[in-house]
């Protein structure tokens, strides 16, 4: 995707007015969002702008267009700088306060304001005679107005997190509220009501408000008509990044993006976002990465979409390239402590021990107080499997941001390694309330509850992983390996074929999207764990010629493609149907006649116990089957891999005696 000279000055006028609105309005976190989108916009060559307009080269930002916004602007001016001033010093209701004084909000709300409420918020305000609620609104800017709600609703989450108790301590429930938001609700219900029955008497709205009382209903579990909201604000001013950031965060299905993209304004900012939420919702695949690569092509240094695609590759498993990736941001933005959690996480897996050390250090020097510097550091104690500190910085992430997902997740999986199962079982739920689509905090309650032998409830939350990564084969493995343990035999069956299925799934994917040869040599490689748990509760269930088919495919997975070729075993995995009816993508993609896609490489597992344990039964059924020769074979193989080496030399030898009898019948 390329831009022409003039589009990409056009572009640039646009970011730089969304950095001025949206700093006008303290709104900085958008604003930083949107300069550093500007900053990795390359500037365009002398010669191409000579057909440019001058006036379009260094542009200068006009007052509001409506004039009477702009005449109440201009006589607010000297109120509107004191109040940014007092927001900028964090005195949020004195800010709010210079537009909206607490006696004016109390008559417009109907409540006294002299009345006390209960410090804890347990008691409801109650409405007083003498406060009517029949006040008009005050005359003030749209602006002004957004400033002064807006720092009410900051001044509530701030007095929310002091009224807090301490992170994971007993009083800890996580039911304090911001009482403040039923004010701002109510304020801005009235404001949008008022101007929907006095129809066109009011200045054009600028999205900003639209945008708060969308944050508003979402904060208030209000989800339809949040939505609603937001989306008249990305409609009206597109380049508000915050309002594109809720949006993403009430979609939960990728239907519901795709519905979603239909009534989205067409601009680039529509393909920013769509891109964005793509990768939040777990997708991947190479429509999805030529989409990045082609903004990238726009604005090639940009830190949020190289964390974009870095996050593509992790989520498409490919690790090795999301570290490769993540290199390549920090490199090019040392300073940026921004998603450096997930790198962290990376590193974590793959066991890059001196890689995380620094990564912490340098974290630590930059600002040891941000939540991700805490994430990065607990991860590296965790790595040294000194869990307790871990957990320790996990909490400090968390006293500095309650809604830190990665804290809560992780530190879930710390107080597992510490035997701590409740404290687990809290973590994961506190961060499933933090984001109901984070698959592992659903995967850690589950693995939890096995731990406790629950595994009713271990399952329930296993099918919720799973239907949030429908083709991660370890969600179905987990699914199967539960439903096993239930007893449920056919339905582990269907779960465990579905496991096979996902992870040629996502090889395919990660090859096709990235070009990764090595991914692609490994796509047939099938796990004999899951083939041998298959095998398993075939024989359970009395199909042996189905766990014979099942085991020798296991013990082929030894040679690789090549064995399981020879071996001729193609059990189908044509019944491999989804467990989880609700999981998004339930149907299995290219199906599954058989398995010959799931052998085509040269390597093999080697001698696994999984293995090991096929080779065993198989020699057992030879025994059974009167196959002597086979059977000693087998033993011998066993003997040579020096697994259950005992039981092999009795099987072998009872082999061999019953091949001389067989000799001596026939002389």
């Amino acid at each position: 995707m390329g831009l022409s000279p003039k589009d990409c000055l056009q572009l640039k006028e646009a970011l730089q007015t969304a950095v001025v609105k949206c700093s006008e309005r303290c709104l900085y976190q958008s604003a930083k969002w949107a300069a550093e989108l500007l900053d990795a916009l390359p500037e365009p060559e002398i010669d191409t702008m000579s057909d440019v307009p001058q006036s379009h080269l260094h542009p200068v930002f006009a007052i509001n267009a409506d004039p009477t916004e702009a005449d109440r602007e201009a006589q607010e001016l000297g109120r509107y700088l004191l109040a940014k001033s007092y927001f900028d010093c964090k005195e949020f209701e004195r800010c709010a306060a210079v537009f909206l004084p607490e006696p004016l909000l109390a008559s417009l709300m109907g409540t006294n304001p002299n009345e006390t409420t209960n410090p804890k918020g347990k008691g409801k305000a109650k409405a007083t005679v003498g406060y009517s609620s029949d006040y008009t609104l005050p005359e003030i800017s749209q602006k002004s107005l957004f400033l002064a709600l807006y720092a009410k609703v900051i001044a509530g989450e701030k007095h929310k997190d002091e009224e807090t108790e301490m992170v994971m301590g007993p009083q800890d429930s996580g039911a304090v509220i911001n009482k403040q938001l039923v004010v701002v609700s109510r304020f801005l219900s009235k404001w949008f009501a008022q101007r929907k029955i006095d129809g066109g008497d009011y200045p054009a709205s600028q999205g900003f408000l639209e945008y708060l009382y969308g944050m508003v209903l979402a904060k208030e579990k209000n989800d339809s008509l949040a939505l609603d909201y937001l989306m008249q604000s990305v409609h009206l001013f597109p380049w508000n990044w915050g309002a594109w950031l809720e949006i993403t965060n009430l979609v939960s299905r990728v239907e519901q993006l795709n519905k979603l993209a239909r009534h989205l304004p067409q601009n680039i900012m529509s393909f920013i976002f769509h891109a964005n939420a793509a990768v939040n919702l777990y997708q991947q695949g190479p429509d999805l990465a030529s989409s990045l690569n082609d903004l990238l092509g726009i604005f090639p240094t940009s830190s949020f979409l190289l964390t974009c695609k870095a996050l593509l590759c992790y989520h498409s498993k490919d690790l090795f390239a999301a570290e490769q990736e993540f290199s390549k941001v920090l490199a090019l933005h040392p300073q940026r402590l921004d998603a450096l959690d997930h790198y962290s996480n990376i590193l974590y897996v793959l066991n890059r021990r001196p890689k995380l050390a620094f990564l912490a250090h340098l974290c630590s020097n930059i600002d040891k107080f941000r939540p991700e510097s805490c994430v990065v550091i607990g991860n590296y104690y965790a790595l040294l499997s000194l869990h307790e500190k871990a957990v320790q910085y996990f909490r400090r992430a968390l006293t500095l941001d309650r809604s830190c997902l990665s804290a809560w997740t992780l530190m879930g999986h710390e107080y597992v390694e510490l035997k701590n199962t409740h404290a687990a079982i809290e973590s994961y739920r506190r961060a499933v309330d933090v984001n109901r689509r984070d698959y592992r905090a659903w995967y850690g309650l589950g693995q939890t509850y096995e731990v406790l032998e629950m595994h009713a409830y271990a399952l329930w939350y296993y099918k919720k992983a799973a239907g949030l990564r429908p083709w991660d084969s370890k969600m179905w493995q987990a699914v199967g390996s539960c439903l096993q343990k239930m007893g449920r035999d056919r339905d582990g069956i269907k779960a465990l074929k579905r496991a096979l299925l996902a992870d040629s799934y996502y090889d395919t994917t990660a090859a096709s999207s990235f070009g990764t040869a090595g991914t692609a040599d490994r796509m047939s490689q099938m796990d004999p764990e899951v083939l041998l748990q298959i095998a398993t509760m075939y024989d359970r269930l009395d199909e042996e010629e189905e766990a014979k088919a099942y085991m020798e495919l296991c013990l082929a997975q030894e040679e690789g493609a090549a064995g399981a070729a020879e071996s001729g075993a193609g059990p189908s995995l044509g019944d491999s149907i989804a467990i989880h009816n609700d999981s998004p993508g339930s149907e299995a993609e290219g199906g599954g006649d058989g398995l010959e896609g799931g052998a085509g490489s040269d390597g093999g597992t080697g001698v696994t116990f999984a293995t090991s344990k096929a080779r065993m039964w198989l020699a057992k059924y030879a025994m059974r089957a009167e196959d002597y020769e086979t059977a000693n074979r087998l033993a011998m193989e066993l003997c040579q891999d020096g697994v259950e080496v005992e039981e092999a030399k009795a099987l072998m030898r009872e082999a061999r005696s019953r091949m001389e009898l067989a000799d001596m019948v026939e002389r």
